[in-house]
Formats: structure tokens, sequence, C-alpha cells
């Protein structure tokens, strides 16, 4: 009886938490990119920030909107791959922008080109749109065509949580090969892992695709081997090399 007497609480408040926690799926994703959105901006200085980032999570969340026409998942995995793609076109957008207006060599480069050493380097934004329609409408008509197949579903949902979980391989490999993390801004990393670890518990908790929290946990990982390397770099700095090139025309991997 006593139970029963409190359904009127534990049932608004079960509802509350699971919108709670649906809302922070949706957009939490998106939050560690505010403090870097805001230091590019600040600085007119993109060198510290990989654009991979933004190619792998692109690729991720098509893949996964794609995974959800094959195999229907929660909403809000859904509606989170919707937010992060706009959210990685607006950082696009802002870096290009910025090194653009910081860049020494004027020379075009565009889409268009097919230069596969400007892969990703293009001179407009534009340029970027047009090349995630295409590989939108690319993998969308295979998907199309394949749609049936149950090993090619579960193949295409393995690979867009397999590329998100290698979201922040991009700035490990950029922090390496400088040996410093200087641009990068922690509070984004700090971010990620704390988003990381409750989407990982989420999928766990709630049942999601295996594929889903295997690669969480691999993400979760990769997340704290850059806060190691912040932790390492900050206690072993790099020594100033004399006569180093302008950072404006330092290029982010």
């Amino acid at each position: 009886m006593e139970a029963e007497g409190l359904d009127w609480l534990l049932v608004p408040l079960h509802r509350l938490v699971s919108w709670g926690a649906a809302a922070a799926m949706v957009f939490g994703g998106v939050v560690p990119y505010i403090p870097q959105y805001r230091d590019i901006r600040r600085t007119q200085n993109a060198d510290g920030f990989s654009t991979h980032v933004c190619l792998v999570l692109l690729v991720a969340n098509i893949l996964r909107i794609l995974f959800w026409f094959g195999r229907r998942f929660e909403s809000p995995l859904l509606w989170q791959s919707v937010v992060m793609t706009l959210t990685m076109l607006l950082m696009l957008k802002l870096c290009t922008e910025v090194r653009v207006a910081n860049e020494l060599n004027l020379k075009r480069r565009s889409f268009a080109d097919f230069d596969p050493h400007h892969f990703w380097h293009w001179s407009s934004f534009a340029d970027y749109v047009q090349c995630v329609l295409a590989f939108t409408g690319v993998a969308g008509y295979v998907t199309y065509l394949s749609i049936e197949s149950a090993l090619f579903v579960e193949t295409l949902g393995f690979l867009a949580v397999l590329t998100e979980a290698m979201l922040g391989v991009p700035q490990l490999y950029r922090n390496y090969r400088h040996r410093s993390t200087e641009g990068m801004s922690l509070k984004m990393v700090l971010m990620w892992t704390s988003g990381d670890t409750f989407k990982t518990a989420y999928f766990l908790l709630n049942g999601a695709p295996l594929q889903f929290s295997v690669c969480g946990l691999l993400q979760v990982l990769v997340d704290l081997a850059i806060l190691g390397q912040a932790y390492a770099f900050a206690r072993h700095p790099q020594k100033p090399v004399p006569h180093a090139a302008h950072p404006a025309s330092t290029k982010a991997l």
C-alpha cells in the first residue's frame, strides 16, 4: 500500500529523469565544442583544433542516421546525430573563415579539384558542404540498395560507431606530432571524457546495440590518452625552436 501511495511521486519523477537523460544525450555531445568555438572566435586562430575531428564526426553521424533506417534505435540517439552534424558544420565554417583570413598562401583550393593532397583543406566552406552532400548521397544510395541485408545493416552500424570512437585520434596524433597541446581546449577534452562516459553508461543501461557500447568504451580510452598527453606535455614542455614558421601558416591535421 505504501509503495502504491508513492506512485504519484515516483512515476513523474521517473519520467522527468528519463527526459533529462534523453535531453543530455541529444545536446550533451555538442557542449564540449562551445569553449573551443569561443576560443577560436576570440583568438582568430584555429591551429589548435584539428578540423579532421569535424570530418570524423560528420561521417560517423551520417552513417548512424542511415543505420537508423535499417535498425530503429532510440530517438534521442537519432536526434543527437542530427544536432551533432549541424554543430560540426558550424565549427567547419568558423575554422575555414579564420584559416583563410590568416593564410599566407592565397591560392584557392576547392573540392572540385579532386586533389588528394588538399583533401579537407579547402578555401571555402561551400566546398566542405559539397563533400558532405556527395558522401551522404553515395552512402544513402548504397544503403537504399542494401537495406534488406541484415549483414550490411549491422556492418553499417559498426562502422558508424567505430568511426565516432576514433573521434579523438586526429587530436591525439596532432598533439603527438607537435609534442604539445597548445591551442587545444582542455575544457573540451574534459567534457569529451565526461560526456563519453555518460553516453557509454546510457548505452549499457538502455540496451543499445552492442556496437554502441563497445565503441563507447574505446572512445573513453582515447579521451583519457589525450588527457594523459596534456599532463605529460605540461610537465615536459617542448623547447621553442628558433625561426619557427608563423603560427598562422601552420596547418592542423
